[in-house]
């Protein structure tokens, strides 16, 4: 009695051309689109940061704001408007920040008496 061995081989894959296919690169991002997007960062930061500003440490979060929503707008970002309203609220939070200063003589919001 004869036994034979039969050995399994894994072919890979070839295309027409005789190479081996390639799996399909991700797109590659230029300098441009990577600038835009964290301009559209920076956009939504600035609005954040201003919203947030207006309740809570608007000493800090104010000049952020504005700052961020400068750099947005120099940088060209796709969200225009949210850059616009985070240097609004950055310029109201300095504005609430003055207005604080003078009524309450404190950089702070007091609900008490």
């Amino acid at each position: 009695m004869r036994t034979t061995q039969t050995t399994l081989t894994r072919q890979t894959p070839r295309s027409t051309d005789g190479l081996k296919d390639r799996r399909p690169q991700p797109p590659r991002t230029t300098h441009r689109e990577a600038t835009h997007r964290e301009a559209d960062g920076m956009a939504v930061a600035s609005f954040v940061l201003g919203l947030v500003g207006l309740l809570i440490f608007n000493v800090v979060l104010g000049p952020v704001a504005l700052v961020l929503a400068a750099l947005a707008l120099a940088r060209g970002t796709t969200r225009r408007g949210r850059a616009l309203l985070g240097l609004t609220l950055g310029a109201a939070d300095l504005i609430v920040l003055a207005a604080l200063a003078t009524t309450d003589h404190t950089l702070s919001w007091s609900l008490g008496s």
